[in-house]
């Protein structure tokens, strides 16, 4: 299995004489680092490539690579997988959502989030017209406080996916 997450230039003709591409969107690719277990990241794409998707470069300067918990959430072999995890040593969760060609629409409850804590919630995911084939660089970034009780509908574009940073804001009371 080859694990090269972070890919955001997937056409590799936009940069050598090779005609092949990954199939797969930006917010997919940032997926990887949570559906893909491996205590060894990688930033697998040119510098220059990060450069220009500097946004989304934040969420792999973010992400953990060592978990105190994993849950997996959703997963239907070979169409879509849905995984959160907790970054070791923190109050911090990072989730990944990671689909095939057909795409996938995503109801994701945080009741896996610690009761009584608010999150700073950072999400990476396709934009509408995002497509790993035609369109696999349109991704958007919202930013909004979350608790254990919120419920999320993502959209993953075929071929996409999305990443989420959940960060311990502070205990309050319920």
């Amino acid at each position: 299995m080859d694990y090269t997450p972070g890919i955001f230039v997937t056409k590799l003709s936009e940069w050598s004489n090779n005609t092949s591409w990954a199939r797969i969107t930006i917010a997919g690719s940032l997926a990887l680092y949570l559906t893909m277990y491996s205590p060894l990241q990688m930033a697998a794409d040119l510098p220059e490539n990060y450069e220009k998707f500097d946004d989304a470069f934040q969420f792999i300067r973010d992400v953990a690579c060592d978990w105190d918990d994993s849950k997996y959430l959703e997963a239907e072999p070979g169409d879509y997988i849905t995984v959160a995890r907790k970054a070791k040593g923190t109050d911090n969760w990072f989730v990944g959502g990671k689909c095939d060609e057909n795409g996938h629409q995503t109801t994701l409850k945080l009741n896996f989030l610690d009761k009584g804590r608010k999150y700073d919630c950072t999400i990476y995911a396709d934009e509408k017209d995002a497509h790993y084939e035609t369109n696999p660089q349109a991704y958007t970034i919202t930013k909004k406080v979350v608790t254990a009780k919120d419920v999320l509908k993502l959209k993953e574009a075929p071929g996409g996916g999305f990443a989420i940073s959940l960060q311990d804001l502070m205990t309050f009371e319920l």
